[in-house]
Formats: C-alpha cells, structure tokens, sequence
C-alpha cells in the first residue's frame, strides 16, 4: 500500500478533528463523516441514533464484517450558572478536570450561539490563591471562565448561556516534520480518518473486499453504547478501530498498530485475534500485541446488546489517552497495511 493513504487518512482526521462532537452534539460530525464516505463512492446513511453506517461492498452478505469506529469525543455541559458569572461543568464521557485545566474552551448554545472562554482552577491566580498547589481538581474545583463582560448569573443568561449548553475544548491539532500527529480527540477521529483512508484505497484500485464489509462510525462509544446497535444482517465479526494503548507494562508505540487481546471487559475473540495477528505478519506491519487495564470499545457495546459475533479491537498506537494524545503516520499506515491485508485487497 502506498504510504499517500496513510497521509490522507491523517488530513481527513485533522479535518474532522477541526469540527467539534462531544457525545450528545455530533451531528455536524456526522454529517461530515457521510460526505466524505458517499464523495468516495460508497452508500452511506446516517442511523436513527446519529451514527454513520457505510457498506464497502463484498461479495459474500453472510459472513459480514463490520468495523467500528466513533466521532464522538470527551467534553463538557454547563451543570450551573453560578452567581460569579462563571460555569460548573459536568464532564461528558471520561473528560477529566486535571487535564481541562488551562484549556480554551467554546460554549454552544441551544440556540446557535457561540462563546469562547477558558476552564480554570476556582480562584486560579497563584499570586493570590496560597492552596493552588494542594488543591485537588475535580469538576466541583474548576469552572469555565467566559471571555465576555459578565459579573452574574443574570448577565449570563441575557447571553443565552443556559444549564445543558455543550462546551468543546480546543483540540490543538498538528502534524510534525517529524510524523507526529497531536490532538486532543484523536480518541477516536484518527481511526474515523483510517477507515476513510481504506475507503478511497478501494476506491482508487476499483477493489472490493471478499466479503461484505460495513463501516459504523457510531456517536456515543464515550458513554458506553455507541455499538450498541444498526448491525446489519449477516454480520458474524466486529472489529473496534479505536486506538492502541501505549504506556508502562505495554509494549506499543506511536508508530505500531495495537491489536488488543484483551481489556477491562474481558478477552477479545481468540480465533479473531490469532487472525489479525497474521493479517499484520503477511503485510509486514509493525504491529503490537497488548492488554488494555483500563479500556472499553464499541465492539463490547455490540455484544451487550446482545449479537452472535466474534470480536476483535486494533488500531494505531496513542499515548496519553484522554489527554493531548500523540500518535504517528507510521501507526496509521501500519493500521491500514493490517486492514487491508485481513481483507485481502
């Protein structure tokens, strides 16, 4: 595979990245991902629950594949309208307060408007809060400081700010010379930009995998049910494209494809796994073999909700998951090269 597919699939993350979807706000996302999808040819419609299902085409319709993949992100809501004229915010997904900090922030209203603002630590200047240092964050210690004249909760409303407005933090999306590709969010719109990147090499080389092959770029992994549903009939395995785990006791890194064995909610398909293991040998990928301590995918959602397949997760290797998460072109072309050859395309 030409290494020009793994360069697309990271500009088409980069541009998804640049459309704000924490999970509950993602239809702009969405909307997107179906373009982008259908202007490389292939049928794609949005589901009742607001994710993207896409059929790649193949021959045999009784042992499908779905892969899966989510648009949605971590985020926040505005929980409270306190008297200051700041915001408490509740956290959406696994956002976590120590990594909110300092981050600029957009709140979006219900009614179309936008504002920026910051989170913080409550009382943030350490010239004059002795306890900075000691104090624990949690989203009860933090608050979004609006970049608007406001001094009450009344002067936040006449704004049209309101409890249960959507707030999106800065992704700080770039790719270095070196490869490198940093964001926040590349959980999971790295691997939404890999599988647009398979989609147009099998547009591109007129290809179509042996068997019928779907996409499900689902809305609501962050929260737990994203997969949970929209398996289109014939489907005997899932595969999760999320991303791969790199830290301590695992042995990925950034420029490998992960191929999960096992994660918090139990072992992946053996027979799966064996099998992506040797999709990655046959292609020459680097790739990794690693369990996840502290991980749930969509794939575990499709089982829950109670369908007969087989299951497996892959994808390229992201360190500092959940927070401003780094990965690398090589882990996104060693991704595609594992797909691509488990297709046998």
């Amino acid at each position: 595979m030409d290494r020009k597919y793994a360069d697309f699939a990271a500009q088409e993350a980069v541009r998804l990245l640049d459309i704000d979807s924490p999970t509950g706000y993602t239809e702009a996302a969405a909307e997107w991902v179906k373009n982008e999808f259908s202007a490389l040819g292939f049928e794609a419609h949005t589901t009742a629950k607001g994710g993207v299902l896409v059929n790649l085409g193949g021959e045999d319709e009784t042992d499908a594949l779905l892969l899966e993949a989510h648009t949605d992100t971590l985020g926040a809501m505005v929980a409270e309208i306190k008297g200051s004229g700041r915001l408490r915010l509740t956290n959406l997904g696994g956002m976590r307060a120590e990594n909110a900090e300092a981050e600029n922030l957009r709140i979006r209203t219900r009614s179309g408007k936008v504002f920026e603002g910051t989170c913080q630590l409550v009382n943030a200047s350490v010239h004059v809060n002795g306890s900075y240092a000691d104090t624990k964050r949690s989203f009860d210690t933090v608050e979004a400081v609006i970049d608007e004249d406001v001094k009450s909760a009344d002067d936040v409303r006449a704004l049209g700010i309101e409890v249960g407005d959507m707030v999106c933090f800065e992704p700080r999306t770039r790719i270095t010379e070196s490869g490198y590709i940093k964001s926040r969010f590349l959980d999971d719109k790295l691997s939404v930009g890999v599988l647009l990147g398979l989609a147009k090499y099998l547009s591109d080389t007129n290809s179509r995998p042996q068997r019928r092959t779907y996409v499900h770029v689902t809305v609501y992994e962050e929260v737990g049910h994203g997969g949970a549903g929209s398996v289109p009939d014939g489907v005997t395995e899932a595969i999760s494209v999320d991303m791969g785990c790199v830290g301590e006791g695992l042995s990925c890194t950034e420029k490998q494809v992960s191929i999960c064995a096992k994660d918090s909610g139990g072992p992946y398909s053996y027979a799966l796994v064996s099998r992506l293991i040797e999709a990655a040998k046959s292609a020459g990928a680097d790739y990794a073999v690693d369990v996840y301590p502290h991980y749930g995918s969509d794939v575990e959602a499709t089982l829950s909700a109670g369908s007969d397949i087989r299951h497996g997760l892959i994808g390229p290797g992201v360190y500092a998951s959940h927070g401003y998460e780094r990965s690398h072109l090589d882990g996104v072309y060693n991704t595609l090269a594992l797909l691509t050859s488990f297709l046998g395309v």
